[in-house]
């Protein structure tokens, strides 16, 4: 697989820091790092001039790593509680996404991004769920988010589920006095 060489100037995600010499495919060099300004051939005399300004990269990534390691050790076990107007069945009107997670989040204190807010599809219903928090390859955690209806009488609906299983348990017994009515008309015919 053919790669070509080029020079940062600028910080890329999952590439490189500004001073590194990195190889990648000629399409995305060609079509995206040199026409915006983000590297460039490397010479010699780039690299040396571009040496300070890794080495401020370099540090400033380090402090970042131990600010986001100190916040996932805060995130670990962190509960978190939104509340959504839901019908009596429990499904939410509207759903609850990253970016509502995230913002929530901001909220609490926590620089959280989207992007690191790790749900598939919108929550859409009302329950306890464990959300990945991922920051990076090594720096994740879960917290428990919490969607709970704004309505009280929803919530009491909820927690009432051994009433419903005893309203079940009610058809049951109905069903089966039908059975045995339908038997006994059965039995006199």
């Amino acid at each position: 697989m053919k790669t070509i060489e080029l020079l940062l100037l600028e910080t890329v995600d999952n590439l490189g820091i500004v001073g590194d010499v990195v190889k990648v495919k000629p399409g995305f060099a060609r079509n995206y790092l040199l026409p915006h300004g983000i590297a460039v051939p490397p010479t010699p005399e780039m690299v040396e001039e571009l040496a300070a300004k890794r080495a401020e990269e370099a540090a400033r990534l380090a402090k970042l790593a131990e600010e986001q390691k100190a916040m996932v050790e805060k995130l670990e076990g962190f509960e978190l509680t939104v509340e959504r107007s839901a019908n009596e069945n429990g499904l939410l009107y509207g759903g609850v996404s990253q970016h509502e997670i995230a913002l929530a989040l901001q909220a609490e204190g926590f620089a959280i991004d989207d992007r690191h807010v790790r749900i598939g599809d919108q929550i859409k219903r009302l329950d306890a769920y464990d959300i990945p928090i991922v920051l990076n390859k090594e720096l994740k955690t879960e917290i428990k988010l919490w969607v709970v209806s704004d309505d009280p009488s929803v919530q009491a609906v909820e927690e009432d589920e051994p009433a419903e299983e005893q309203a079940e348990g009610g058809e049951e017994a109905v069903a089966e006095g039908e059975e045995s009515a339908e038997a006994v008309t059965a039995d006199a015919e």
